[in-house]
């Protein structure tokens, strides 16, 4: 019944829509965009099956990131295991639908009230993808012998060089330190960074609420 593919395909397409709607503009967005024509609308055969999309975004990614693809290769097969026994761990279960919320008044209210900050799931494949990006990137940035981007504009040119592209996230700067929160091309999921002392990055699922960065509020 649950098509993983169709899923990751629609949740990249909020997450991207999220990102250009909602939270800090990165350094250097928009730069350039005046003038700029609309890319052309995809085809109808290209949009009509999500699983087909899913997959294409899939091998572009593995193209443009081939040491993550090599040693995520057996993720994808993790995932429609944990995906079937899922289903019929649901199909099983006489009290399906979202988690209760707590009994106690206050608890219930405080929960209710932040959960927008919730993130989605990982995949076991999405897990793999994200944490191989979240390594690779903090080596390229923040590795031994390594000069961190100094500002904005540095660290979104080192993620663009390292195949990251503006549209895809955001870079802030929060506390002194320089962070960003980014959309792995292509598969997902998010990979969000603090370029402190020491250096963090993660990988995370997108907020509820669509998107990479934590929601600072609520709508």
């Amino acid at each position: 019944m649950h098509r993983p593919a169709a899923l990751v395909a629609a949740g990249l397409a909020a997450g991207l829509l999220a990102l250009t709607s909602c939270g800090t503009t990165h350094a250097g967005a928009g730069a350039g965009a005046a003038g700029t024509p609309s890319a052309p609308s995809a085809p109808a055969s290209a949009t009509a099956d999500p699983s087909a999309a899913a997959a294409a975004a899939r091998a572009s990614h593995d193209k443009a990131f081939p040491e993550v693809a090599a040693r995520c290769a057996g993720s994808a097969t993790a995932t429609a295991t944990a995906t079937a026994t899922a289903t019929d761990s649901d199909s099983d279960s006489d009290s399906g639908g979202p988690a209760a919320l707590p009994t106690d008044p206050e608890a219930a209210k405080h929960a209710e009230n932040n959960a927008f900050k919730q993130k989605s799931a990982l995949t076991p494949e999405a897990r793999c993808r994200g944490e191989a990006h979240a390594q690779r990137i903090k080596k390229a940035l923040a590795g031994p012998g390594v000069a961190a981007p100094a500002t904005e504009a540095d660290l979104v040119a080192a993620l663009t060089g390292l195949g990251y592209e503006p549209g895809n996230g955001n870079v802030y700067r929060t506390g002194g330190a320089l962070g960003f929160s980014y959309l792995v091309p292509g598969t997902g999921p998010c990979v969000t960074g603090w370029l402190g002392s020491p250096a963090k990055v993660e990988a995370h699922g997108m907020y509820m609420e669509g998107g990479c960065m934590e929601p600072r509020g609520g709508h």
